[in-house]
């Protein structure tokens, strides 16, 4: 399958690298095409794997990753092309932080909204599930770095579009049992106030590879 990741950070890349050492084909996206992070990974990642623009990734790609800063995911989603999104599943895995006063950041949009619901509502036609935002990168791509049974949260309004996202988290190595959908794409309003609480369990263990399980008695 031909993936588009948008996002040449650290999320990014490690999805982008998941996904083109399983095999797919992957494009990384970013403002210009020859961006210097890219290229590094292309290099890096094999012949599957290549880099242009936002545009150019959410063109290439059957399924896309929004891997982008959250402040700024609707303009580089704007830059990739409302037509180029249409139909495709898009997996959100951006979180609205805004670190413009400094540590712990605050979140740009909550409570009665989220960057998922946005992203929804400003293209349409996109079938946007939020999944991945709540635990860090190397998680993402590989739960058993957090030891025994730990819960991943999906949503979106799109059925398919999540069981679509289930698989490619199934391929990840998260197991069935461990995936939570939570329903529509307002359950995004939590999962992404969820990292106000996330941050502060990593600067109480002073590790990033944490997760929490839900418990049902």
């Amino acid at each position: 399958m031909r993936f588009g990741v948008l996002g040449t950070g650290m999320v990014g890349q490690a999805i982008a690298g998941k996904l083109a050492g399983s095999g797919h084909e992957v494009m990384m996206g970013s403002r210009r095409p020859g961006n210097e992070k890219a290229v590094a990974w292309v290099k890096t990642a094999g012949q599957s794997a290549r880099e242009g623009s936002f545009a150019d990734a959410a063109r290439f790609g059957e399924v896309l990753v929004n891997a982008t800063a959250g402040v700024g995911s609707l303009d580089a989603l704007a830059a990739a092309g409302a037509d180029h999104l249409a139909g495709k599943v898009l997996v959100d895995v951006a979180n609205p932080l805004d670190f413009s006063a400094g540590m712990p950041p605050t979140l740009t949009v909550c409570n009665t909204d989220s960057l998922a619901e946005q992203i929804q509502r400003a293209f349409p036609e996109a079938r946007v599930v939020k999944a991945l935002n709540t635990v860090n990168a190397d998680v993402m791509v590989d739960p058993s770095v957090v030891p025994d049974s730990h819960t991943l949260f999906i949503c979106g309004n799109d059925q398919d579009a999540k069981r679509q996202v289930a698989e490619l988290l199934r391929s990840f190595g998260w197991p069935d049992d461990d995936i939570l959908d939570l329903g529509d794409l307002t359950a995004a309003r939590g999962t992404e106030m969820y990292l106000a609480l996330w941050l502060r369990l990593w600067g109480a263990t002073g590790t990033g590879h944490l997760n929490v399980k839900v418990m049902i008695a």
